[in-house]
């Protein structure tokens, strides 16, 4: 068996994917069932966070592995087969090892250095071991991830090359200006309770906010939380609990709000957003910048709109009939009506898509309507000196998002999601530290696989010495009806001399190819001990499975 990782993350696959990929707790449960439940898997584990979602194996065929564990994912994720497939990767033995040491440093994080990825590749393994799906391979292979991670935080400077995820976004909100400085004497919603939320939370409350609200769908968390902020001694916030149908009411009243849930759909449309802009505000949210070319005029009534399945008079100036910005929200019976008045238009825009290539690309989004339920905003660079100052502030780390994304375009609005961050975070500068940290995961690599290939050989090992003393206590069975008359001193003189004869033969040949089967490639040494010695197959699996039980029994909780 060997081990194998298939996956994607923020490295490999734009948000858009990540976010219709992800994988609800049910989900993961079921997948991990249905991993060991296929043929070529024996053990499984998923590694599933805002940014990646990985599944764990050990298989005993790679190209059967690959391909069973990639139409899981894709069963799972609800992302067909082919459209995930181009942002897949694979990892095998070392390889795979490699990555996950890597991940558990921070060193594939979307901000590098970040700690939190060790509390969700623990709760990944508590999980794999609840149901079961974790043997002894995973159960090693976690655990010594979790022990690299540590180790890399505790020996380099690594936290130096990057903060935690609610810092950089929190970083982000306040653009040029320190964090503190920006947060004191704000107002701040958290939604949410969970391990991000609760940890956003609590970076707001030493940041001096002046007070924290938060909400969750399970209200006794988050009064629990509001509790914990208040008692806190590093800080001298007022916070409060609220229940999540709260929510609208506290926007009006929160200057900087930060949502994570679990929830699959939006937890805050871009119309909750507008109403709370305008309850601030006391007028009409409105777009911040156009769209398109000031020069290029909306369609007018009466200018060959007649069938547009769009109401024209309600869409915001400066948004495009045409382009995707109009259909976001659409659902996909109107997105296919749209589509089609479109590849009948006659308007002429110099320099824009074609009538055709909007109706393709209305269609397709379409079927992403079909699918996911709602269209994503696709965002365009937008010139800062034509936004007005923000005055409210959104922070999305939430995975599928929990934000509609065209909030972004309301004037006074600053929002920051996942896929900003990634953008933001893409040219951060590697600290010195990433070399060394790099060093301590290749020699944990090494060090790992030697362990494990000398595991390996330790069942056969064992069954050759079991076998020896078989026949040893066999031959001293015989001699003694053979010799009857031996006392009990030389019968004892007899059997020792016997041992030691083979435990002097085994003992060279054992302790050699431990050392030979501890190096790359040494698997097939224990094979050939297997052959040389005619050892029983099932003698080998019968040890190895009792030092499976062994290890498992005695491990940490």
């Amino acid at each position: 068996m060997s081990l194998l990782v298939v996956g994607l993350s923020h490295r490999s696959a734009p948000v858009s994917v990540l976010e219709r990929a992800a994988l609800s707790m049910d989900a993961q449960i079921k997948l991990l069932q249905d991993t060991v439940a296929a043929e070529p898997a024996g053990e499984a584990a998923v590694l599933a966070t805002c940014n990646r979602i990985e599944l764990y194996a050990d298989v005993d065929k790679f190209h059967a592995g690959v391909a069973e564990l990639s139409t899981l994912l894709a069963q799972h994720s609800g992302v067909g087969l082919d459209e995930l497939t181009p942002y897949l990767y694979v990892h095998y033995e070392d390889r795979a090892v490699h990555h996950l040491f890597s991940v558990a440093c921070g060193l594939d994080s979307m901000v590098v250095g970040e700690g939190q990825i060790l509390g969700q590749i623990k709760d990944s393994l508590a999980r794999a071991q609840d149901l079961h799906t974790a043997g002894r391979l995973l159960n090693d292979l976690f655990q010594q991830a979790l022990r690299v991670g540590k180790r890399a935080h505790s020996e380099t400077g690594i936290d130096r090359a990057g903060q935690s995820l609610v810092t950089f976004g929190l970083e982000q909100l306040a653009a040029a200006a320190d964090v503190p400085a920006w947060a004191r004497g704000r107002r701040a919603l958290v939604i949410g309770a969970g391990s991000m939320s609760s940890l956003a939370a609590a970076t707001l409350a030493r940041a001096g906010v002046a007070e924290v609200v938060v909400a969750n769908r399970t209200f006794e968390r988050a009064e629990r939380l509001a509790q914990i902020l208040t008692e806190a001694d590093d800080n001298a916030v007022t916070a409060r609990a609220v229940e999540m149908s709260a929510v609208p009411g506290e926007l009006t009243r929160a200057d900087v709000v930060v949502s994570c849930t679990g929830a699959t759909g939006l937890v805050l449309t871009a119309e909750a957003v507008a109403q709370a802009v305008e309850g601030r505000t006391g007028q009409p949210a409105v777009a911040a910048s156009p769209d398109v070319e000031p020069e290029i005029p909306l369609p007018t009534a009466g200018a060959g709109d007649e069938n547009c399945p769009l109401d024209l008079a309600a869409v915001p100036t400066g948004f495009s009939v045409m382009g995707e910005a109009a259909v976001a929200g659409m659902d996909a019976a109107t997105l296919e009506q749209h589509a089609a008045w479109v590849a009948g238009g006659t308007i002429e825009r110099p320099g824009r898509r074609s009538p055709e290539a909007d109706a393709e690309l209305i269609t397709a989004l379409a079927a992403t309507a079909a699918t996911v339920g709602r269209i994503p905003e696709r965002r365009r660079p937008e010139p800062p000196a034509e936004r007005p100052a923000p005055f409210f502030f959104l922070l999305d780390l939430a995975m599928p998002r929990d934000i509609d994304a065209a909030v972004h375009r309301l004037a006074g609005v600053r929002l920051v999601d996942i896929e900003s961050l990634a953008e933001s975070s893409a040219d951060a500068p590697m600290a010195a530290d990433v070399d060394l940290v790099r060093r301590i995961v290749s020699d944990e690599v090494a060090a790992f696989g030697a362990a494990q290939r000398a595991a390996h050989i330790t069942p056969t090992v064992v069954a050759l010495r079991t076998m020896a003393a078989d026949v040893v206590a066999g031959e001293i069975a015989r001699l003694d009806g053979r010799l009857p008359d031996l006392d009990d001193r030389q019968r004892g003189e007899i059997r020792q001399a016997v041992h030691r004869v083979v435990d002097k033969l085994l003992h060279a040949p054992t302790v050699r190819v431990k050392q030979l089967a501890a190096e790359p490639g040494g698997a097939g040494y224990a094979d050939a001990l297997r052959t040389l010695f005619d050892l029983d197959p099932e003698t080998v699996a019968s040890v190895s499975r009792a030092v499976d039980s062994t290890d498992t029994k005695d491990r940490p909780a």
